[in-house]
């Protein structure tokens, strides 16, 4: 996968004197990531010195991630995410058509040595609260609201519904072509069809939380191109 280009201030969706929330794109790292020379700590401590990431998005999920511009920022939000008062909700794409209002799927998670999780009872806790918001031909728009965070919750909890994230291969999602709902979809001659988004489909839609003065802020990141495309060729095709 190519590089993408990503300016840092160009992501930016709300800044004050304590914190910097982003937009981040798909396909950059949330910390240093051997394969990746690009980061979006890295990226973020050119802009402030002394920026740290409060949370961590997985390299292919886009959305708010928040960032803590001095140690006493990074507490006072560390805090929050501690006692579980900072809400997080996630838009995904998902495999079938499923009709869920407001479900909590709680489910123990184990991280396994080869970087996937799994559903155990052996494992810590996890609840993700899940919500249809449209229905497609073949796939559903669903809201996730992780209420607690651990690795790759929303994925597991998905697929145990049997609701994988579509493109989401480690867990069972299948990548999206637009010949499946296309009527009349034509290759050029002697070319492969490529997925239409070549990740899985999760944003990282909002994120609310106490700024230092006790207000509460909510920062809402916009889809990105891949996300918007995809939402674009179901809704045209969902007949």
């Amino acid at each position: 996968m190519k590089i993408p280009k990503f300016r840092f201030p160009d992501a930016i969706l709300y800044e004050d004197s304590d914190f910097i929330l982003i937009n981040k794109p798909p396909f950059i790292a949330t910390l240093e990531d051997r394969q990746d020379p690009i980061n979006i700590l890295a990226t973020a401590r050119m802009y402030e010195p002394g920026a740290q990431v409060c949370h961590r998005l997985d390299k292919e999920t886009s959305g708010v991630l928040a960032i803590a511009r001095h140690p006493e920022a990074y507490r006072h939000l560390s805090i929050q995410f501690e006692n579980r008062t900072v809400t997080k909700i996630y838009h995904a794409v998902v495999d079938g058509i499923h009709n869920f209002d407001h479900l909590l799927v709680d489910r123990a998670i184990l991280k396994q040595n080869d970087g996937m999780v799994k559903i155990t009872r052996e494992g810590k806790e996890a609840q993700t609260y899940i919500t249809t918001l449209e229905a497609f031909k073949n796939h559903t728009l669903l809201e996730c609201r992780p209420v607690t965070g651990r690795m790759h919750q929303i994925r597991i909890h998905l697929a145990w519904l049997k609701a994988p994230i579509t493109g989401d291969d480690l867990y069972g999602g299948k990548p999206f072509f637009v010949s499946s709902v296309k009527r009349g979809f034509n290759l050029k001659k002697e070319s492969e069809e490529l997925p239409l988004i070549r990740r899985m489909a999760l944003h990282a839609f909002s994120l609310e939380f106490a700024l230092m003065n006790g207000h509460k802020y909510v920062a809402e990141a916009p889809y990105p191109k891949d996300f918007q495309a995809l939402i674009h060729q179901l809704a045209e095709n969902r007949r």
